[in-house]
């Protein structure tokens, strides 16, 4: 009987050491964020748009751990930045004295790109085209059309994603900040 314990007992432990053991281990080919394209009809329609806010989808792969790689549909924001200086002006929390607080270029190609994820708690916002704002239905925070924050709990502005052209293709690069601190904590980026 002790035999057939200490045998189920190790089995048991075998089975729970492996997944992780798995997730301690950095897997060195996966590692942080990838470069993603962004579906062709969203960028055209973020293109021709003037000044409403455009939703974008994409599909984000990511590997965790011992999974295997998966493929998830998201989406993010986009707007059209007309006055870049105007834009830095506004967004003084991305923005200390006109210059960039952030890793990677916040406004390129002419557009701006915001993670869908609301920075208070992490819920995902919506866009309310007749009030041209950003607004979280979880607890009520409200940001004005260049993601400034302008109501509600949230400590911050939107946050923006890096985005570039790669041979005509319009790629965002999907970043996870910390939620519910004034300053933007990047959790996931590889420059």
């Amino acid at each position: 009987m002790a035999n057939a314990t200490l045998t189920i007992s190790g089995l048991i432990g075998l089975g729970l050491a492996i997944p992780i053991v798995g997730s301690l281990i950095p897997d060195t080919g996966s590692g942080g964020a990838t470069w993603t394209p962004l579906d062709a009809a969203g960028w055209k329609e973020l293109q021709a748009a003037t000044d409403k806010a455009v939703k974008i989808d994409f599909n984000l792969r990511t590997k965790d751990a011992y999974l295997p790689e998966q493929t998830i549909p998201e989406s993010v924001w986009g707007i059209k930045v007309k006055d870049p200086s105007k834009f830095r002006a506004q967004r003084t929390d991305i923005f200390v004295n006109g210059k960039n607080t952030l890793p990677y270029e916040v406004v390129t190609l002419g557009f701006v790109i915001f993670s869908p994820i609301c920075p208070h708690l992490g819920c995902r916002y919506n866009y309310d085209a007749t009030a041209n704002k950003f607004a979280c239905p979880c607890h009520g925070s409200q940001f004005d059309h260049d993601g400034t924050h302008i109501a509600g709990p949230a400590a911050r502005g939107l946050d923006p994603l890096p985005l570039r052209d790669q041979s005509g293709i319009a790629q965002v690069e999907w970043i996870r900040y910390k939620p519910t601190v004034p300053d933007r904590i990047v959790i996931s980026y590889n420059s």
